[in-house]
């Protein structure tokens, strides 16, 4: 079976009926339904990348022949697209009421920024997935659907409402992502992240091409504050979302 992604932009696993699809050929294999499958793949990739993922790892890990895991879908950009969909899924608990009209837009949209943070972070191998497929399942559309409706109790007119979405949820992408990174780079190492970082800038400090922008920014970082990694990362995060929160009122009260 062909594991490469498939580049036709009507191609997922949620449009013509994919999604509900129940096997095909042979019998059931006992022990396994899609559910149970899509979890697994959701623990591999937590524990070993997307990278080394692949059907045959998803059989082993789940003490069966690779076809009996395509029994359950075509290929492995289906199982892919139903991964990400299911990790989404762990925002839905944290999704605000977008008809709540006594709550603050801008308390929302920093509740919704956080969640999609917390989910880049916890899971690396969702940012590349997020961009390599349409992000049509039901998780995805149902975050996307309470982002669309929060921005657009801010007031902004309607041709503003995706370009203030795409300002906040660009960031927290790119945000999430670099973060994400870091921290998996970090478990490579076996240190804990403010060991890393210590280390990390101790050697960037002593090294020719890097001295001069290190001591440069010693008063910065002393200003940021925190006294770790996690707390650096949040007050910058922080910081940053206010900003953009503040652009969006500056906009509104431009008209």
């Amino acid at each position: 079976m062909a594991e490469t992604a498939r580049g036709a932009a009507h191609d997922s696993v949620w449009l013509e009926g994919k999604a509900r699809r129940r096997g095909r050929g042979g019998g059931q294999p006992s022990g396994l339904d899609r559910n149970r499958i899509t979890e697994a793949t959701v623990r591999l990739l937590d524990a070993e990348g997307l990278a080394k993922f692949s059907m045959r790892r998803l059989a082993a890990e789940l003490n069966v022949t690779a076809m009996s895991v395509y029994w359950y879908v075509d290929t492995k950009d289906d199982l892919l697209e139903l991964a990400l969909d299911t990790a989404f899924g762990e925002l839905a608990e944290l999704l605000p009421d977008p008809e709540d009209e006594n709550a603050d837009w801008r308390e929302q949209v920093r509740a919704l920024a956080t969640a999609y943070r917390g989910l880049l972070v916890r899971h690396p191998w969702l940012s590349p997935l997020a961009g390599r497929y349409l992000n049509i399942g039901p998780n995805s559309v149902a975050f996307s659907r309470t982002v669309q409706r929060v921005v657009r109790r801010t007031g902004l007119p309607a041709h503003g409402i995706t370009g203030a979405i795409s300002a906040v949820f660009q960031f927290v992408y790119g945000y999430g992502t670099i973060e994400g990174h870091f921290f998996a780079r970090v478990a490579d190492t076996g240190l804990t992240p403010d060991e890393y970082f210590r280390q990390a800038m101790t050697a960037t400090a002593d090294a020719p091409r890097t001295t001069e922008i290190i001591e440069e920014s010693k008063n910065l970082m002393a200003a940021r504050g925190g006294d770790t990694v996690e707390e650096m990362l949040a007050r910058d995060f922080a910081f940053a979302l206010d900003l953009l929160i503040a652009g969006i009122e500056a906009m509104v009260e431009r008209g």
